[in-house]
């Protein structure tokens, strides 16, 4: 983890709470946000995960809603999301030049 988050808080309710919002954004981003970063609470991929990793690890009584398993399939899947958006982004952008030419 680059940037501890979370480090002068260790309130569970908060925490939870906190777990809970950042896992709606991770959703949203795979869904009905198209990969868009600025959706996120940590405004990247890479942050959000590492926030959500630190809160997990902050916790002593584990979510049943949410697991360290789940966190790293959200990491895989919107690294994927995004590298899916960048690579239609190129598609594009190369088919708009052939077009202007």
């Amino acid at each position: 983890m680059d940037k501890e988050y979370f480090k002068d808080n260790n309130e569970p309710e908060f925490l939870y709470q906190m777990l809970s919002r950042l896992e709606s954004d991770c959703k949203y981003f795979l869904g009905n946000g198209n990969g868009y970063e600025k959706h996120l609470w940590a405004s990247n991929v890479d942050n959000q995960i590492s926030a959500m990793k630190e809160i997990y690890n902050k916790l002593e009584e584990k979510p049943e809603w949410l697991s360290m398993e789940q966190i790293n399939n959200y990491e895989k899947e919107m690294k994927a999301k995004l590298n899916e958006k960048n690579l239609n982004s190129t598609e594009k952008n190369h088919k708009r030049d052939n077009y202007e030419r």
